[in-house]
């Protein structure tokens, strides 16, 4: 029971999680996550900075440990001149002394050149370990000088995707319907562009009406210039006046049927090659 509940109750926060990942803004979360880089780097500022401050005082420890042992190793030595002078004088009580005292102050020496070795060793770990507080720091602050560059790449980007998703919208709106009394660009083309076929195809109809008046113009004028040729040649022939009186119809008859001027012309020509020579 126990175990159905936790896969539920993950399962709850991952869909929450993902639910809120899809609404948050990113440039709130670039901005967020620049933040928890910067404050890690304040940390780790603030956490070499007490390195090396402790390696500065154990360097400070360490020259007053030298100037202490440099001190007492001259205090040393007075007291071991100034014993010798006094067993010379023949003064066994003042050398006595200052054989004692040089002792107290070569154990001095002994502790003091044992505290001197002991902050010899700490100032190298702690220079040491500040060396690699700096590299680190610095290191840091090269990846964060690379994500703030970032950040405003990654903001140019937005700004981008925006434009061109607002740019996506505004296409979309022109292609659907903005409302049942409000017609779209593409249905209005759609009117357009039919009319104007519509248009078209009567023009064309008109044109190809027009050429055939102009054709039969052109026909009517080719026969017109037939028959005059026809009548010069005629002329020419001396077969006007014959055809005339042949042509002209006897007092009180009636036609059969009125004659073609060009058929009756190519038959005089004929008539007129037939018969025999010299009639």
């Amino acid at each position: 029971m126990f175990k159905a509940f936790r896969k539920w109750w993950k399962y709850i926060g991952a869909k929450f999680n993902k639910n809120f990942d899809d609404r948050a803004d990113p440039a709130v979360q670039l901005e967020q996550a620049l933040s928890e880089a910067q404050d890690q780097h304040r940390r780790l500022r603030e956490q070499a900075v007490n390195v090396i401050a402790t390696q500065k005082q154990s360097e400070l420890r360490l020259n007053a440990k030298m100037g202490e042992l440099e001190k007492l190793n001259a205090t040393a030595r007075q007291a071991l001149i100034m014993a010798s002078d006094a067993s010379k004088s023949g003064d066994t009580a003042k050398a006595a002394q200052y054989n004692s005292a040089a002792e107290t102050i070569a154990n001095q020496l002994i502790q003091v050149e044992k505290d001197v070795e002991g902050l010899k060793t700490m100032v190298m770990d702690s220079t040491q370990a500040a060396d690699q507080a700096k590299a680190a720091v610095a290191q840091n602050s090269r990846l964060l000088q690379q994500k703030l560059a970032e950040k405003n790449k990654l903001l140019s980007q937005l700004e981008q995707a925006k434009m061109q998703e607002q740019m996506n919208t505004a296409m979309n709106q022109l292609n659907e319907t903005v409302g049942d009394d409000v017609p779209t660009l593409s249905e209005v083309s759609s009117k357009i562009e039919a009319r104007y076929a519509k248009a078209k195809a009567s023009s064309e109809l008109q044109e190809t009406n027009v050429g055939a008046r102009i054709q039969e113009v052109e026909m009517a004028t080719a026969n017109i210039e037939a028959q005059s040729r026809l009548s010069q040649l005629r002329d020419e022939l001396g077969l006007t006046a014959a055809k005339q009186v042949a042509a002209a119809p006897a007092a009180g008859e009636i036609s059969a049927a009125p004659a073609d001027p060009a058929v009756a012309a190519v038959e005089a020509a004929v008539a007129e090659q037939a018969k025999p020579a010299g009639s």
